[in-house]
């Protein structure tokens, strides 16, 4: 069976040159980088050659690039990782459409007395920067916000909010995951105190990803919520997954060679199956439509039409509902919800995400199986509703 595989804001594959970069770690030089010996400084230089190509794409210097699991790590470690020494401030800013990664530990600091606010957004999606004003002050210790939401791809006005931050004295933190490998890196990423990262988002290996923590402030702000032998500079103790750091290393390289010209087509993609979409199912409406969104994303609500049961009869089609971090959670997709849909809308909504190699094909398969897929289901639906007012006795 043939698969199209549109879900590539949930994972991507790796890239053939990420694999090839990381066999030899496995077996060959298999050696902890933390250990005198030779095959340890072979293993110590790789991960130091994948740190700078980290700190190249980012716009940083290698001593502030920490190695984490990935994202939710990065996250957590920023916000769990608050140093109460370090400042006496005691507001954490937030959007109320973050990554679970963000919010549930936003929770937990409130549980230990922080102050924390969610930033209301528009109804496309948008951060307030009204209400953002309102909540960033000179109590203000942190401001939290995604760089692309996950789930509909919406650009947040980060250079905006860095400038309130930066204003009232507090530090910037961003959720960047979703934004490296679609887009190229803005100039707001240099004003930034701390960036998380992915790799298995930008066709790297899963299980991989980095914290950027600027030197200065933000270092003496953070303390360490794992501790050990004191890797990354005692930010994140335990031995170096030496393959998934190469890996990533070479992710970034190769993001650095072709995001120009991957954003082009993924926007060329993603135009393609929206108006292919939208003119065989009049009723679909493309959520953030109107600002910018990351060049490969969807947010496609068909109403009356529950997404995990046109996913379900979508055989060949792999597609997402909300976020691939919280399948099968029985909540209501919160991001959607935020924006002023309906619950119901909000379960009627797919999310198609398309990436490198993905065709024009791919586009035009998808949005056809889509629609004669609604089209059954409408039909379903119909005749269920007819044979129940003929059973209970109801005309028309």
């Amino acid at each position: 069976m043939r698969y199209v595989y549109i879900d590539n804001n949930a994972t991507t594959p790796c890239d053939g040159s990420v694999i090839n970069a990381m066999m030899p770690f496995f077996r060959e030089r298999f050696g902890n980088p933390a250990s005198p010996h030779g095959m340890g400084k072979e293993a110590f230089a790789a991960c130091s050659d994948a740190r700078e190509r980290v700190a190249y794409l980012l716009g940083c210097t290698p001593s502030e690039i920490i190695f984490t699991s990935g994202a939710t790590e990065s996250n957590n470690m920023v916000l769990l990782g608050i140093n109460p020494q370090s400042t006496r401030r005691r507001r954490i800013v937030t959007s109320r459409i973050e990554h679970k990664s963000i919010l549930m530990p936003c929770r937990e600091m409130q549980s230990q007395g922080f102050d924390v606010h969610e930033i209301k957004v528009t109804a496309d999606g948008e951060v307030d920067l009204n209400v953002a004003a309102e909540l960033i002050d000179d109590n203000t210790a942190l401001v939290s916000v995604q760089a692309a939401n996950n789930e509909t791809g919406v650009l947040q006005p980060i250079h905006q909010l860095v400038e309130m931050a930066n204003s009232r004295g507090a530090l910037f933190h961003c959720d960047a995951a979703q934004w490296i490998g679609k887009l190229t890196i803005p100039e707001w990423f240099d004003r930034c105190d701390f960036l998380s990262i992915s790799g298995h988002k930008f066709y790297g290996p899963k299980g991989i990803g980095a914290l950027m923590v600027r030197n200065g402030a933000p270092r003496r702000f953070m303390a360490p919520i794992i501790f050990g032998g004191g890797q990354e500079n005692g930010l994140r103790s335990g031995t170096s997954n030496v393959p998934s750091i190469v890996g990533l290393g070479v992710a970034c390289s190769i993001v650095r060679e072709r995001v120009v010209r991957d954003e082009v087509e993924l926007e060329m993609l993603r135009n393609s199956f929206e108006m292919a979409v939208t003119t065989a199912i009049p009723i679909a409406r493309v959520n953030g439509a109107n600002v910018r969104r990351l060049p490969n994303s969807c947010s496609l609500t068909i109403p009356g039409i529950p997404a995990l049961m046109l996913i379900a009869n979508l055989k060949q089609i792999c597609i997402g509902e909300g976020s691939a971090c919280a399948s099968g959670a029985a909540e209501p997709p919160y991001v959607l919800v935020a924006m002023g849909l309906s619950r119901e809308d909000a379960d009627s909504t797919l999310r198609i995400s398309f990436g490198r190699e993905n065709t024009i094909q791919d586009a035009t398969d998808a949005s056809q199986s889509i629609g004669e897929v609604v089209s059954y289901l409408q039909e379903a639906c119909s005749e269920l509703h007819g044979e129940a007012n003929i059973a209970l006795g109801v005309k028309g």
